[in-house]
């Protein structure tokens, strides 16, 4: 059995290997490295499959940086109507962000540290296959596993560039020493998806399949392998669909979902794995029970069963300080958190699933209600605290249930907070495939697909249910395709929530229902995008409960149109690469503050 405490093969190298910087985009010459730079790019360095394996777990090091985490979840989770941030906490950056300004100086808007994984990626890329000649045990095969990881996990960086600033500079090429500057321009979404699925699709090919490196080793959630391909993928798609319409875009991406849970149940057959939750007949989830998939899936050791990839963490030695400081606020760091979840979360409302819905859940007989935030004193709190991935006391429940546990037990160490950062999971894939299943319905009438898409939502939800609850979903209540549409997307919140997915989410719904878009043009040659979805305004306005946000008004007029769902390019990255264009509201704003 392959412990925890081996998650990488030079276990005091983490956080030291290749941090370089992309120094043609962002202007850094430094090497981030315990080695000399002649070390690393040398012809003393490239001889081994063990050096080879040594910059593989530098790629996935660099991926777990305090900067990378700290964006997954502000790109993915504090825009969106989720999270706030913490009242007594003075913090101009956040408020600037909450009050729609999102100012080229931000520090959130740097995107050095993806492009600092990217480009080591791209390093393995361009040295590794030599290795072959210098060392027989590096074989053919070898190469190609490493090969597809770094394809994907470069993949991966840039589709979170692209939903988070829409034009990015795309590269293959790995800068590694200061003699190799080269400028470059941004390139639109559909060039960087598309090179993205072609990489994806190559490294499918060779990829290690899940499962492949042995019971409970860490290395089946922790690298990339073909199921954290296949939904990587079926994410990519999700996200082109919902921009340019396709309906191949989103029947490709059933067949990905598809092939992931596949893969998930053939699995547990072939090694009998057995769950707790008392299975149905045709079951091929296998989903943990809901009074222990909170503990199982969140737990301190992380790679549960439903678990594809999970960035790993390792207690004292390798601390997840963003979501420490960021979600935490027990024990000694009750007064350090910086976010907090939404009033959102407070208590539930019947008609959540319609338009009218003001909340999030449905009943106090979700597990999740409980579980992903503290119970709030009254129902007019604006703020909670986050109980999801920071408290793992167990809790007893009854159909009857009115209240949680006791809220100031907790099991999580301050000083050893070695939580898991989950990146695709099983329900998430389910309910990607639910999401592209109401868009190739063609109308209402179309009931067997919406039906199809409902029983995938019923199965994550049935799951969280207490044991003797009654209060289950029923298709008939959501069997258009617009109230399908929002089942799936708040079913996502109920189960995803402050994972990083919320604000990716939205922008998928008002793309949806966007018209005139066109990835095929940077947003800097556009005079005016089109117009944002009203409706997912409203979801962004509804996190304003009381006076410190903006106005519904104020959210409304400063998010007019497409480019105000994206990022301005960081200010120091435009005095460095002349060939960068701003987004252009923010040319705009810039000069209009000037006046």
């Amino acid at each position: 059995m392959t412990t925890k405490i081996k998650k990488y093969i030079a276990g005091s190298f983490v956080g030291c290997v290749v941090a370089m910087t992309t120094m043609a985009i962002t202007g850094c010459t430094d090497f981030l490295t315990i080695y000399p730079n002649d070390r690393i790019v040398g012809n003393d360095f490239w001889k081994k499959k063990s050096d080879v394996e040594t910059m593989v777990d530098g790629c996935y090091n660099s991926m777990i940086a305090r900067n990378v985490q700290e964006r997954a979840i502000i790109w993915g989770a504090f825009r969106s109507d989720e999270l706030v941030k913490f009242s007594d906490l003075s913090d101009n950056t956040l408020d600037n962000i909450t009050a729609v300004n999102l100012l080229p100086t931000n520090r959130y808007n740097s995107w050095g540290d993806y492009y600092k994984v990217i480009n080591n990626c791209n390093i393995v890329l361009n040295h590794a296959e030599a290795v072959m000649d210098e060392d027989p045990e590096f074989t053919k095969g070898d190469y190609e596993v490493i090969r597809s990881q770094m394809l994907a996990l470069r993949s991966l960086c840039y589709f979170y560039l692209v939903r988070a600033f829409r034009d990015v500079p795309y590269t293959t090429h790995s800068y590694e020493n200061d003699s190799e500057v080269e400028l470059l321009p941004q390139s639109t979404p559909a060039e960087v998806l598309q090179n993205c699925l072609n990489d994806l699709q190559e490294a499918q090919r060779n990829i290690m399949r899940s499962g492949a490196y042995g019971e409970n080793d860490w290395r089946n959630k922790g690298y990339m392998t073909r199921d954290a391909v296949y939904s990587l993928m079926a994410d990519i798609l999700l996200w082109r669909a919902a921009m340019t319409h396709s309906t191949a875009d989103y029947q490709q991406a059933i067949a990905f979902c598809d092939t992931v849970i596949n893969s998930k149940h053939r699995y547990y057959e072939e090694n009998k794995v057995m769950t707790t939750l008392k299975e149905e007949e045709n079951d091929i989830y296998h989903l943990i029970d809901g009074d222990d998939a909170m503990s199982e899936i969140f737990g301190s050791g992380g790679n549960s069963r439903e678990s594809i990839l999970e960035w790993q963490y390792i207690d004292q030695d390798n601390v997840n300080t963003a979501l420490e400081d960021y979600y935490y606020r027990n024990g000694e760091n009750s007064n350090n958190s910086i976010l907090m979840a939404s009033g959102l979360f407070n208590s539930p409302d019947k008609s959540a699933d319609t338009p009218q819905g003001k909340k999030f859940y449905l009943t106090k007989n979700d597990y999740r209600f409980w579980n992903n935030v503290f119970e709030a004193n009254n129902e007019e709190m604006e703020q909670m605290s986050i109980r999801k991935m920071c408290d793992l006391s167990r809790q007893s429940f009854t159909s009857s249930s009115t209240k949680g546990a006791e809220k100031s037990l907790n099991n999580r160490d301050y000083k050893q907070f070695g939580q898991n950062w989950i990146v695709y999971r099983l329900t998430d894939v389910m309910l990607m495939k639910a999401e592209a299943l109401v868009e190739t319905a063609v109308n209402d009438s179309d009931a067997v697909v919406l039906k199809q898409a409902f029983d995938l939502v019923q199965a994550v939800n049935k799951r969280s249910m207490m044991r003797n609850a009654t209060d289950t979903l029923k298709f008939e209540t959501f069997k258009t395709k617009d109230n399908m549409e929002l089942l799936v997307m708040n079913e996502r919140e109920r189960e995803l929530c402050f994972e990083g997915k919320r604000w990716f989410d939205l922008l998928r719904y008002s793309y949806r229902h966007m018209e005139g878009v066109n990835i095929n043009t940077l947003l800097a040659d556009m005079t005016e995008g089109p117009k944002l979805y009203k409706p997912m305004l409203d979801m962004i306005i509804r996190k304003y409960n009381g006076d410190d946000g903006p106005s519904g008004d104020a959210v409304s007029y400063k998010m007019k149109g497409e480019h105000y769902l994206y990022w301005p390019v960081e200010e120091n990255e435009l005095k460095v690469n002349k060939l960068l264009r701003q987004n252009p509201v923010y040319i705009q704003e810039k000069t209009t503050s000037k006046k």
